[in-house]
């Protein structure tokens, strides 16, 4: 079975049941169960506190109204192992988009370290309630790590794009990162937790473009980058990225943030439409997107229509990093008028 094939057959898994794993992928399960767990005595527990809460206003004396960011998912999203809430995934992106758009920009962070996916259900209850503009979510290490089927770590990330897109929110995921080059995971466990996590980051890319979501690979943020170095990217568990693998990890998501909010720069959106675009059926494309960290799919049509005999039409794009100015902290309270525009 061919690589598009297995991550269509595991995203289906997801829809309709079952495991979605071959002989083979049952195999590989079965090594994982077993050694995940030294991996994780390895790493050890979080023994610091939570990461800073990023939540709050970012774009002193921009003008309104406010653009309203939910971030959602594991550690990577909460920003374990920095001090300073500046260096966090959540104050670099709304320091980002607010500089970007000239706007004041309402971050909530509801992520929570040691998230897996099915604790997305309950951090989007309470996000619901506000009705943010865009949701970012990074999700997916922690199911690898505690063996979770892939098929039910999808169905719950498909699930939780759905509901947000059904509140009108535009959703970012960035996918299950390569797990295959954590310091701490010894062989053979490493080549198994690159292939497995490989793997949920196809079908992920598939359920998030189906849910009408647009996804991102990650691979690039634990991939070569921190391989080459490691002790810059990685903070001092091997496991968890440094604030300047933060960083890196912000460059990437920022860029298609900005494209799902209709504010990149005039540029940007010239540039894209000189550029030949690329489109595959969408387990095609998320294959493709494994193999290149970095690429952006959602959805997209051919002749009208949104799907063909192999699927969801998938438009792919390389947008490139983008690089971060000031980073602020986040103030707690905002005008009267500015905090009636967050509900």
């Amino acid at each position: 079975m061919g690589k598009a094939a297995a991550a269509r057959k595991l995203a289906s898994a997801a829809v309709y049941g079952g495991g979605g794993l071959s002989a083979a992928g049952a195999a590989i399960y079965g090594l994982l169960r077993a050694e995940a767990g030294l991996a994780r005595r390895t790493i050890g527990e979080p023994k610091d506190g939570p990461p800073p809460d990023a939540t709050g206003w970012y774009g002193r004396g921009r003008p309104g109204p406010a653009i309203r960011i939910a971030l959602f998912g594991d550690s990577s999203a909460a920003g374990y192992g920095v001090h300073r809430v500046e260096e966090t995934p959540g104050a670099l992106l709304a320091s980002g988009v607010a500089e970007a758009a000239d706007r004041r920009v309402h971050l909530r962070e509801y992520a929570v370290v040691g998230a897996q996916s099915s604790h997305l259900g309950a951090q989007i209850d309470q996000a619901l309630k506000t009705t943010p503009d865009v949701a970012v979510i990074l999700i997916g290490a922690n199911d690898v790590t505690h063996t979770v089927l892939p098929s039910a770590s999808v169905r719950h990330l498909g699930e939780g794009v759905r509901r947000l897109r059904q509140a009108e929110s535009v959703v970012v995921v960035g996918t299950c990162p390569d797990l295959g080059t954590i310091q701490p995971i010894a062989p053979p466990l490493k080549q198994v937790a690159r292939s497995w996590s490989r793997r949920l980051a196809a079908a992920q890319t598939i359920a998030v473009v189906e849910a009408g979501g647009r996804s991102v690979s990650l691979g690039s943020i634990l991939g070569p980058e921190f391989a080459a170095a490691p002790a810059i990217l990685f903070g001092p568990d091997r496991f968890h990225p440094s604030a300047d693998g933060y960083r890196a990890l912000a460059s990437v998501l920022l860029p298609s943030v900005l494209a799902a909010l209709g504010l990149l720069p005039d540029e940007e959106v010239e540039r894209a439409h000189r550029e030949r675009a690329v489109v595959l059926p969408v387990a095609n494309a998320a294959v493709e997107a494994v193999r290149h960290p970095g690429t952006e799919l959602d959805g997209t049509e051919v002749s009208g229509d949104q799907r063909g005999l192999r699927g969801r039409w998938v438009r792919l794009r390389h947008r490139g990093r983008q690089q971060q100015g000031d980073v602020e902290s986040p103030d707690e309270v905002e005008s009267a008028e500015a905090s009636q525009t967050v509900g």
